[in-house]
Parts: C-alpha cells; sequence; structure tokens
C-alpha cells in the first residue's frame, strides 16, 4: 500500500462515507463486462474523466477514498498510452472504502469530452477493448 496520499474514484454511483467500491460491477468501457479490478487515481483530472465518462444517467460523482489491500499500476494506461505513469492511476483486487466526496470540480470543456467520447466510440467500431483485465 501506498504512503499518506490522497486517492479519487469518479463514478456516477451515488455512494456514501464508509461505502465500499468493490470489483464485480459492469465496466464503464467497452463491453461493460464486469471488472475484475477497481480503479483509482492520485489526481483529480484522472477522477475527472471517470466521472464524465462514466455509463449511466445522473451526474457524475468525485470520492476520496483509501484502498483495502495491494494497489498496482493501471497497466490500462501505464506505458501502454503514457511512458511511466502520469496519471498517477492504480487497480486493485480489493475494495476502496468512500471516506469523502470533492464538491466542488470542475469538468473539461465540452469539445474536449465530445473527443474523448469519439474516441472511445472508434475504439468500439475497432473492436479494441479500452481496458483490459
Amino acid at each position: 500500500m501506498r504512503d499518506a496520499q490522497a486517492y479519487y474514484h469518479g463514478t456516477k454511483a451515488d455512494l456514501e462515507t464508509g461505502d465500499l467500491i468493490a470489483p464485480g460491477h459492469a465496466s464503464n468501457y467497452g463491453k461493460g463486462k464486469p471488472g475484475r479490478f477497481v480503479y483509482l487515481s492520485a489526481t483529480l483530472d484522472a477522477a475527472i474523466w471517470g466521472a464524465e465518462l462514466a455509463a449511466g444517467a445522473g451526474r457524475g460523482r468525485i470520492y476520496i477514498v483509501e484502498p483495502t489491500g495491494a494497489i498496482e499500476d493501471d497497466p490500462n494506461l501505464t506505458d501502454k498510452r503514457f511512458a511511466g505513469n502520469p496519471t498517477k492511476s492504480y487497480r486493485s483486487r480489493e475494495p476502496f472504502r468512500v471516506v469523502g466526496k470533492v464538491a466542488d470540480w470542475q469538468g473539461h470543456s465540452p469539445d474536449r469530452l465530445a473527443e474523448m467520447h469519439a474516441l472511445l466510440e472508434r475504439l468500439e467500431r475497432e473492436g479494441i477493448e479500452p481496458i483490459e483485465e
């Protein structure tokens, strides 16, 4: 486990302090298969993307979370897309505990969000799974 580091999780789920975010739920990306991992980031920007791109209706939410077990670099972003781990994105097979909420956050511009949706749609058309577990 990492030292005293703030971690974030972006989603559309309405959670409360103390709730657990666990693997096994449908992924927000690709075919929506149940995930074997849960994802978190040490950067607010990565969590904002998670909140904005999460499947489902409603507004995005960002939670401050703490891992309950070991975390590892998220290979979907680390080295595959970005050298090293500049997004400070991680994953775990163990749940995260919600310890707080980020109430005020600024989303990406509509143009930037449209670009990301277009990229995800292109990947889907090409049969490329954006998350490999």
